[in-house]
């Protein structure tokens, strides 16, 4: 729908993310700790929809979990696109609703993700026209993961993880996603790390145990990468805490994933198949013990750029 300034309604999909490889290099001394990982875009998504309307600048979301006062990101990246246009004060005027299907504190990037797709929407609403440099000085200020998500697909993070080298797309596969019933704070996660490193020592990292040996992995490119490149060295600390990681990792693996880790700082965790009907079958073995699960697809970089623009809703 378009008033006379503009659209009135913008809808923009965010897309989640899976970390392929996550290893931890070392803390930094600002305390933010030096990666390198392998991000991979998801098709599971949240939907924001931007309304222009008279008033104070508001979120309201389907999931009341999620914060909808200024620690949303959205909110911080309102005030962002709104001070890169020149305008003074605080947005307004604007009403975001989010339809949440990325769990919170879930490794999956769904804070992050809503971020960047709204840069991408308020841009579409206000009529801002925001260069590539301008949204991606705007996304590093947000946080770590946020620029990644302004082009998807498949990439390599280096530093926070947001320096950012764009990988060869993968050839298609399933994703099948466990969902604890308990989430993961990044905080957290990090701080368990640093204690079992200041504990044992630096030492040799272990072989990592999501990876199958003896099979075809689907990752042309990554497939390549040594052994020690595979895995996710959060997974070992969150897993002491969590025992259930490890077992939806080997749950995964028993039913025939070409690889399963947890993404991120948890708590999901996934498995890659070469056909849908595997990665379902195994979603469906390990929902029998309780847990949720989802079954997703892998996007591309070009998929990703097509189904992540901000677009008018259809007049009603």
């Amino acid at each position: 729908m378009t008033g006379p300034q503009g659209p009135t309604v913008v809808v923009v999909k965010a897309f989640a993310k899976i970390n392929l490889t996550l290893r931890v290099l070392g803390a930094q001394a600002d305390g933010y700790h030096a990666l390198r990982t392998v991000f991979q875009s998801l098709a599971l998504h949240d939907t924001l929809t931007f309304h222009a309307v008279p008033g104070a600048f508001c979120i309201g979301c389907d999931d009341p979990a999620c914060p909808t006062d200024r620690s949303n990101l959205v909110w911080r990246a309102a005030e962002a696109v709104w001070g890169a246009a020149g305008r003074r004060g605080r947005p307004r005027d604007t009403a975001v609703r989010i339809a949440k299907r990325i769990p919170l504190q879930s490794g999956m990037g769904g804070g992050s993700s809503d971020a960047a797709a709204a840069i991408r929407g308020l841009a579409a609403l206000w009529r801002i026209d925001l260069s590539r440099e301008r949204r991606q000085a705007i996304a590093t200020r947000l946080g770590a993961d946020v620029p990644f998500f302004l082009d998807g697909g498949t990439a390599l993070g280096l530093d926070r993880g947001d320096r950012l080298f764009p990988l060869i797309d993968q050839p298609p596969m399933w994703v099948a996603l466990a969902i604890p019933s308990f989430g993961v704070s990044t905080t957290e996660a990090y701080a368990w790390l640093d204690q079992a490193a200041g504990s044992a020592g630096t030492g040799r990292r272990r072989a990592p145990r999501g990876l199958r040996h003896g099979r075809e992995m689907p990752l042309a490119r990554l497939g390549e990468l040594p052994e020690s490149e595979w895995g996710n060295d959060l997974e070992q600390p969150v897993t002491r805490r969590h025992p259930e990681i490890a077992r939806l990792s080997a749950g995964f693996r028993t039913h025939g994933a070409l690889y399963a880790a947890m993404s991120g700082s948890g708590s999901t965790v996934f498995g890659l198949f070469l056909s849908r009907a595997t990665a379902e079958a195994a979603a469906r073995a390990l929902a029998r013990r309780g847990c949720r699960t989802l079954v997703t697809r892998a996007l591309t970089r070009k998929r990703f750029e097509a189904l992540s623009r901000a677009h008018v809703a259809p007049r009603t």
